[in-house]
């Protein structure tokens, strides 16, 4: 991979990561049609620190606080009692508890299926059905959902689907972003904190996953894998672009529907198949990350 061709892939990055199209989708296919063939899960979840790097630089005032508010809490400020501890008393504070719950998911599926999800989730007619299934339920959810709780109402049961649902981002096209905000649209929340929850909800999963896979990379890099160096570029690129998609994603989301992005990715997903079925795209790629 060439630095123009990181810078692309990082370009893709920043601007997908955040929308519900799914970013993991886009580089499977942009990296394949540049010549560069399938850049790889570890790739992706590398490039992926970049971009949740600007979710940190966004959301600091917030993170500074919920952290804040959950020391003292466990701290014992509020009361002795563990439902005190937990944030009966303070939102910011349950909130953190309820980040880690929401975590859990994807992280013990990513575990149980990590072979799967580098190699055979990759496949791309998977990833065009899955962009096509979840633009319809997006869609629905969007058009039922009631959107009117704010994330004040959360509870630990809404915490865990949420976390489930992020957890389906684990295969190419489902989208990290597009399901926890469908989620979330399906339990009665706003569109804005269905997105800013996602946002809040990705920080450990993906700092995780990405300072994981970045180890692994160094330890033993895989056949045919971006060199360190385009790895990098992208991931730079990817910072960039990704804080300012949050700034104007957030502001979309306040005023217009999903609609206009269920249309993308039912059209992406039939542009997919057509391409497969001639022969520009091979289904199954040449995953990088593949022992």
């Amino acid at each position: 991979m060439n630095a123009w061709e990181a810078v692309l892939l990082g370009l893709v990055q920043g601007l997908t990561e955040f929308l519900p199209i799914s970013s993991s989708a886009h580089l499977r296919i942009v990296g394949e049609l540049i010549g560069s063939q399938d850049p790889g899960a570890a790739f992706t979840a590398i490039t992926q620190i970049g971009t949740e790097t600007a979710v940190l630089l966004y959301f600091r005032r917030d993170i500074a606080r919920i952290c804040a508010a959950w020391w003292r809490s466990l701290r014992g400020e509020h009361g002795a009692h563990w439902r005190d501890r937990l944030g009966r008393h303070d939102h910011d504070a349950a909130m953190a508890w309820f980040i880690a719950l929401g975590s859990v998911p994807i992280v013990v599926l990513g575990l149980l299926f990590q072979d799967a999800i580098e190699n055979t989730f990759r496949n791309l007619y998977l990833t065009a059905l899955m962009l096509a299934v979840f633009a319809l339920l997006l869609g629905w959810a969007d058009r039922v959902g009631a959107k009117r709780r704010s994330l004040r109402e959360l509870s630990p049961g809404q915490a865990v689907a949420f976390g489930l649902a992020q957890a389906l981002a684990l295969v190419p096209g489902v989208s990290r972003s597009g399901g926890t905000i469908t989620a979330g649209l399906l339990m009665g929340f706003t569109r804005e904190a269905a997105a800013r929850y996602s946002f809040l909800l990705a920080i450990p999963a993906v700092l995780g996953s990405g300072f994981y896979q970045l180890a692994k990379s160094a330890d033993e890099p895989a056949p045919g894998a971006p060199g360190a160096g385009a790895t990098l570029i992208a991931t730079l690129v990817a910072f960039v672009v990704g804080y300012l998609v949050i700034i104007a994603f957030l502001k979309i989301v306040s005023t217009f529907s999903y609609v206009p992005f269920v249309v993308y990715r039912l059209v992406l997903a039939a542009l997919v198949v057509v391409l497969l079925l001639a022969g520009v795209l091979e289904p199954g790629g040449t995953a990088a990350s593949t022992p």
